[in-house]
């Protein structure tokens, strides 16, 4: 007798065509860039926030803070809910809350409040987008057109990550900050309706307990780490809220280990982690959003306070960077089946470590052209690693969809968050011995910023060789193809030698 889970409305999954699949993929794209596009559109615009509600540097933190705390925070806990309830439930409620969010977030006139609908937003698009992934696993049940979905979705992500930085500078440069916010207004209820009619329904005809210790360790976790992440570089690695919360964060890592072990219907299946290829992706991912948010976060102060761009144009530096890394995404399948995933992902990522050790060469009187060649390798780079994203996706069964794409966007999220602040340890000691030795500010921050480069450049590179241990055992087959791996949870592959 088949399963439950195998059936949707009474049909074999099997045979299950959702309509227009192609509309779904606008749909889940749209939903994507709206979250992806808050993650950055806010940076270049807090001078002019800070201006006008007349914010201390505190408020300042906390309202770019507040998103990603509770978006990193709640990530594991909207994939198991999408699982449990549905995708497309999920999906709709996320993008509500994160639409009305956004509309109070325009509004608003006061900080506390901006700063609670900015947490508001954290929370829809942590419902949100675990969603997204799971919908196009769900959706494009052949592999290859699975991986072309990925790819296009990878594609949206990276122009999202160079419009965030544009649109943030031109409308508050040259509209009103309050519209940053407001842009997502009209994109959520077209994303609304149009999610409505074209994204198949995905209920879950057997009832599962929701494992609240797994939700609130793996929660407490991620919370307590992303505050560490976020204020300790503020107020003092040393201070009891930062010694706290650093304390904290293994104490409830073990605990969710624990919870997880005993749970009759586990958030997050631990055995999992015994398959080489599932684990091995997840740590070169985690290293390329390492590389890619760290020095995409720094290089925008470096455009602005070393080479005097304006925020309009340090945003448009970033255009060419995120064209080429969504072409980059869209190649990546064809040219993975001819030459392999291992080989592809691993040279992708050594060139765009390459791409970040070249920006550093580059001084105070660099030129808008003198950026590119350096920006083109990490853009290409970057896009061509989208087979990661496909074989971690694929590592896991269907109606655990949404917390592999909860897992695969959590992880991410925190990768970046450590890419930042690692980089901005390494750039503050760097930027604090050349000030000892007599170098003027600028030229200390520059040093600063250089060795962190040189930094993020090699463990990107050292992130290729942790792809290429991760994907090489393959069976041929799938290798040549580039299509991702579906392996029984707790085994690990079968190679060419078994």
């Amino acid at each position: 007798m088949s399963s439950p889970a195998t059936f949707l409305g009474g049909e074999p999954r099997s045979t299950r065509r959702p309509p227009a699949r192609h509309w779904t993929l606008i749909a889940v794209a749209l939903g994507t860039f709206m979250t992806y596009l808050d993650n950055n559109i806010i940076n270049v615009a807090i001078p002019t926030i800070e201006r006008s509600l007349h914010l201390s540097q505190s408020g300042v933190e906390w309202v770019v803070s507040a998103y990603i705390l509770v978006f990193a925070s709640l990530l594991l806990a909207g994939g198991r809910l999408a699982d449990l309830f549905g995708q497309k439930r999920l999906f709709m409620i996320g993008l509500s809350v994160f639409t009305a969010a956004s509309l109070i977030a325009g509004l608003v006139g006061q900080v506390d409040l901006l700063i609670a609908s900015r947490a508001l937003q954290g929370l829809g698009a942590a419902l949100l987008t675990p969603t997204t992934l799971a919908i196009l696993k769900t959706t494009y049940t052949d592999p290859r057109e699975q991986a072309r979905a990925v790819g296009a979705w990878s594609a949206v992500g990276a122009v999202a990550l160079a419009a965030g930085p544009l649109l943030g500078g031109v409308l508050s440069q040259h509209v009103d900050w309050h519209w940053i916010f407001f842009i997502n207004v009209p994109v959520g209820l077209a994303t609304l309706w149009l999610g409505a009619r074209v994204i198949a329904s995905s209920d879950v005809p057997i009832r599962r307990s929701i494992d609240t210790r797994g939700v609130a360790f793996s929660a407490g976790a991620l919370l307590t780490l992303t505050f560490a992440l976020i204020e300790g570089p503020q107020i003092g690695w040393t201070a009891p809220s930062i010694v706290a919360a650093l304390a904290a964060t293994p104490l409830a890592v073990i605990a969710f280990v624990i919870a997880e072990r005993r749970a009759e219907d586990p958030m997050l299946d631990l055995s999992l982690f015994a398959n080489r290829t599932f684990t091995g992706a997840t740590i070169a991912l985690m290293i390329w959003a390492f590389g890619l948010f760290g020095i995409y976060f720094f290089t925008s102060l470096y455009l602005q306070r070393v080479l005097g761009f304006s925020a309009t144009t340090a945003g448009a530096a970033f255009v060419p960077m995120a064209v080429l890394m969504a072409f980059g995404a869209g190649i990546s399948d064809p040219v993975a089946a001819r030459v392999g995933a291992h080989r592809l992902v691993s040279a992708a990522m050594g060139l765009m470590g390459l791409g970040i050790v070249s920006v550093s060469l580059l001084g105070a009187h660099a030129t808008f052209g003198d950026l590119m060649p350096a920006f083109a390798m990490i853009g290409i780079g970057g896009g061509l690693t989208i087979p990661l994203t496909s074989t971690i996706l694929g590592s896991l069964p269907d109606e655990r969809a949404g917390v592999a794409s909860a897992a695969f966007n959590a992880s991410r999220e925190v990768a970046g968050l450590l890419g930042i602040t690692i980089i901005g340890v390494i750039l503050r000691a760097g930027q604090t011995a050349a000030l000892h030795h007599g170098q003027p500010p600028l030229t200390a921050f520059l040093s600063g910023y250089r060795l962190g480069l040189v930094v993020a450049g090699v463990l990107v590179c050292a992130g290729g060789v942790a792809a290429w241990v991760a994907l090489r055992d393959l069976p041929s087959s799938r290798k040549a193809a580039g299509e991702p791996l579906r392996v029984p949870l707790g085994q690990t592959p079968i190679t060419a030698a078994d």
